[in-house]
């Protein structure tokens, strides 16, 4: 007898026709926008795979289409160097059995948004963000029931500022109140100046909530905090906007809390414990007061915080030392008092601690070489003293921004600090007015400053030598002034740092010539010194100057008539 074999899969289905040839059409009514590619604003150009003599659209990239149907169900273009202007009448609208439509990070070049889209009822995902449309929000979105994801946000073109998007009428609460299966909102950059309407608290299912720089106005509906299943709420840049933390005594999965610069106010609830889930906490440039609840600290998964320029009082609790993820913590511009907590150096990922501008007390904690993985350290402008190891921050090798000006520390630098150890390369570092008598011997091993401030010391004599070898190809910024330095000790004509913009000598001792800073000087100022001669010569070459300033010293003979053909901005005192 004779065996047949039957095979139960389904031969491919291919798209449809008339689908294809939507698909082409739409191509066709774009360019590639090569400087987009070149500049790597987008990924690669998905239509280019769209050959008109392939006849299964479906293996197109960006391409989904149903298995058994054929029927195109997704089309993700987003990042594909689009360029050109797209309406109502656009091909992309007889794909009438989209579910899922990606288009963003292209340039649309200011086109409204076609309200054609409320003909695409099966959408469930909705993407047109940083694609460059402009005008009103169609109110024929409001119609697409199904959505679970929409994202209008970041539509500019090149300033953030000039935002393109405007949702007034409809309005917000016009727009979403009957999109309730909602997961994923975001309206960042869209400009709709009034307040968050309540409504948003009817949508259940809503994970994400981002209203980034929307003009809002008014208190924000503390009712949104108590969704179920509630994720993430960023609200940055919304001056107008107020609001408080209320009291989380309610189950919540809230993993990122971000009011930046917005009006919130009010003290911090001590229930904020319960947000356990919380791994992002920004609520720096707000108006929150008070002291900040120990309870802070038993929130286990927390990565990142921030409190920055607030009016916080009282001490830093030492149960923020039990924040063991924490890679992020910026105290800076409050009103903290009392010692840095010892127990911070426990927290053993934090890669950025910045305490600026408070009014803390005592000593850095010796054990902050325990930081293993810290790259910046900021302790500017506190009521700190005492004697103060560089070496403790040396030994951390990730360290590129170290900065302890204005304090009343005793800054020590052993001269036998072991070049062969490997030790921090830092990139900014400010020293000023902590007592220093010479230059810091370790600066010898550093190439890669960009900043470096030793201003307001004690600093006497001359600059050594071997400071004409310190990071000579990386540094920008150079402020010696108000200390007693008398010269420089054999050093080059011109000043060796060759990217140097910033130069800062003034209220010294400096005798002799006028020193000569690299060409790509910006700011020179050496005024209040002893300086005598006259103005050189090589000046002249320094045409990217705007200010200079050697005012206030013993120079003779006029300004050389060369600065006068400088920029009309630039500013000589003499």
């Amino acid at each position: 007898f004779t065996a047949f074999s039957f095979s139960s899969e389904q031969p491919a289905v291919l798209c449809h026709s008339d689908e294809r040839l939507a698909l082409l059409q739409l191509k066709d009514s774009f360019i590639i926008d090569k400087q987009a590619l070149a500049a790597g604003f987008c990924a690669y150009p998905k239509v280019d795979s769209w050959d008109s003599q392939s006849v299964d659209c479906c293996s197109w990239d960006g391409i989904e289409c149903d298995k058994i149907t054929g029927v195109v169900i997704g089309l993700d273009l987003s990042s594909s160097c689009l360029y050109g202007s797209i309406n109502s009448t656009s091909s992309l609208f007889r794909l009438l059995r989209l579910q899922k439509l990606n288009l963003a990070n292209n340039h649309f070049n200011y086109s409204l948004i076609p309200y054609a889209l409320g003909n695409l009822s099966m959408l469930t995902y909705l993407n047109l963000s940083s694609s460059v449309f402009s005008g009103q929000i169609p109110s024929e979105i409001s119609k697409l029931y199904r959505l679970s994801s929409l994202d209008i946000s970041n539509n500019w073109d090149t300033n953030p500022s000039q935002r393109l998007l405007v949702l007034e009428k409809p309005d917000v609460k016009s727009l979403i109140q009957n999109l309730t299966n909602l997961k994923y909102l975001n309206l960042s950059y869209v400009v709709v100046a009034s307040p968050i309407p309540s409504v948003l608290a009817n949508l259940s299912s809503l994970t994400s909530l981002y209203l980034e720089f929307c003009g809002l106005q008014g208190m924000f509906p503390l009712a949104i905090f108590r969704l179920p299943n509630l994720e993430t709420v960023w609200l940055v840049d919304n001056l107008d906007l107020t609001g408080y933390l209320l009291e989380f005594n309610f189950s919540n999965k809230l993993k990122n809390l971000v009011l930046w610069n917005t009006s919130f106010s009010g003290e911090l609830p001590a229930s904020i414990d319960n947000l356990n889930s919380l791994e992002f906490l920004g609520l720096g440039h707000c108006n929150f007061s008070g002291s900040v609840p120990s309870a802070l600290g038993n929130l286990p998964n927390l990565k990142f915080l921030d409190l920055a320029t607030n009016s916080f009082t009282g001490s830093v609790p030492p149960t923020l030392g039990n924040l063991t993820k924490l890679d992020t913590l910026d105290l800076h511009d409050n009103y903290f008092t009392g010692f840095i907590p010892s127990e911070l150096t426990n927290l053993t990922q934090l890669t950025s601690l910045n305490l600026l501008g408070n009014m803390l007390h005592g000593s850095v904690p010796s054990s902050i070489s325990r930081l293993e993985k810290l790259k910046f350290f900021d302790c500017d402008d506190n009521r700190l003293g005492g004697i103060l190891e560089m070496d403790a921050f040396l030994e951390l090798k990730d360290l590129q921004y170290l900065f302890l000006s204005l304090n009343n520390f005793y800054l020590v630098s052993p001269d036998n600090s072991n070049a062969t150890r490997p030790q921090a390369q830092l990139v900014d570092i400010g020293l000023r007015q902590c007592h220093l008598r010479e230059f810091p011997y370790f600066l010898r091993n550093q190439h890669r400053l960009q900043l470096l401030d030793l201003s307001s010391n004690n600093i006497e004599g001359q600059i050594p030598q071997w400071m004409s070898k310190v990071s000579v190809e990386t540094l920008l910024f150079l402020d010696l002034s108000n200390n007693s330095l008398i010269g420089f000790d054999d050093f080059p004509l011109v000043l060796p740092w060759s990217k140097l913009q910033y130069l800062k000598l003034d209220s010294n001792i400096l005798q002799g010539s006028l020193p000569v800073p690299p060409l790509s000087t910006v700011f020179y100022s050496i005024s209040n010194n002893s300086l005598n001669g006259e103005i050189p010569q090589l000046l002249c070459n320094l045409s990217s100057l705007s200010i200079l300033d050697f005012s206030y010293n013993n120079m003779s003979g006029g300004i050389p008539v060369c600065l006068s053909n400088f920029s009309k901005s630039l500013l000589v005192l003499k």
